[in-house]
């Protein structure tokens, strides 16, 4: 799922490899070729795609350490591929309950992702991420250790 509501400014940042590329040569604004309320209405169906496409499922979690101990230079395996951590910290501090992010790199393939949790429900709540050219994009995963 894209991480943040595209807008007029962002609607020529979508994700190249995703049914959304279509987006991008579209004009928003001048003499326009899509009005915003298209391109909202666009914008909503791409949403629902992707939502539909991540199915919630049990992920089987093995840690040899809390989460909130994972630091830069440790390893994550997801699915049977490593990552090495980069960076642990808050992304969102919603108060009562922090949103975190953990920054991984896969060095094999120069690409980079994000594994996001809440830490008072780290394991429920672990989400991977795919950086694709500016945007995280939600991956489906069903192993992870560290």
């Amino acid at each position: 799922m894209v991480t943040k509501k595209l807008n007029k400014k962002t609607a020529n940042t979508v994700n190249k490899s995703s049914p959304s590329h279509k987006l991008r040569d579209k004009e928003v604004s001048g003499k326009g070729k899509i009005s915003e309320k298209e391109l909202e209405k666009e914008i909503e169906e791409l949403e629902e795609e992707q939502e539909d496409e991540i199915v919630e499922k049990k992920v089987i979690v093995k840690d040899s350490k809390p989460i909130q101990k994972v630091k830069k230079g440790d390893k994550i395996k997801i699915d049977g591929k490593d990552y090495e951590v980069d960076a642990h910290y808050i992304l969102i501090d919603h108060g009562t309950t922090k949103e975190m992010a953990i920054e991984l790199f896969d060095s094999k393939t120069d690409k980079d992702y994000q594994l996001r949790y809440f830490d008072d429900q780290a394991n429920n709540t672990l989400e991977f991420y795919e950086l694709q050219e500016i945007v995280y994009v939600r991956r489906a995963f069903s192993k992870i250790e560290w």
